[in-house]
């Protein structure tokens, strides 16, 4: 259970949680201009040509505002294409934007990249930085958003990034995942804020 005081206040465990606040910025070079970001609202275009459909995925350049179609569905069988996806397409569902830019296929297909700078928060539940002895943290991902641990950390417990690094050198802060580079999927870790 989150914030569950354990053993006299001297450890606790806290549940965190990495959510999307909005969709990322999509990286491509645009071709009007040298900017190379490109913002979705989550439109979507839809083609037919007799029973092929193309679905596409609408972002606008951040720079000049041209806009580029990201590929979802090309010269398919109307037949083969899921009715979910042609209504939620139709609809411009904006959960939709955010599920298909989550696909590795669709972003390699379209050689992207997805820039999640401002789009996620982290919720730490309420909890509070300083306190026990010992904190063990769950950290959940409601999607693949690639942070560094460092940062999460340094957040969520209220501390600079160097004094996370600092911490992760004396074997103050563990973990069973490298917390060097980013991380994109649930991980734990146990900081010990004084050394017994």
């Amino acid at each position: 259970m989150a914030n569950a005081h354990q053993n006299r206040g001297t450890s606790v465990r806290n549940d965190w949680i990495v959510k999307p606040v909005g969709l990322p910025l999509i990286r491509r070079r645009c071709q009007a201009c040298t900017s190379d970001t490109f913002r979705t609202t989550g439109k979507f275009r839809v083609n037919a040509n007799h029973k092929l459909l193309d679905v596409w995925l609408l972002a606008l350049c951040t720079q000049c505002g041209a806009t580029t179609k990201i590929t979802i569905v090309e010269r398919t069988n109307v037949r083969s294409v899921r009715p979910d996806l042609l209504d939620r397409a139709h609809e411009n569902d904006p959960t939709l934007a955010a599920e298909l830019l989550q696909d590795g296929a669709i972003r390699r297909r379209n050689h992207i990249a997805l820039d999640w700078n401002d789009a996620w928060r982290l919720d730490t539940g309420g909890s509070d930085h300083p306190g026990p002895d010992v904190i063990d943290v769950s950290v959940r991902f409601d999607a693949h958003i690639p942070v560094r641990p460092v940062r999460l950390i340094a957040e969520g417990c209220g501390l600079s990034r160097a004094e996370v690094e600092r911490l992760i050198t004396e074997g103050s802060l563990v973990s069973a995942v490298r917390l060097s580079g980013k991380l994109s999927s649930d991980f734990a870790f146990t900081l010990k804020r004084h050394a017994g």
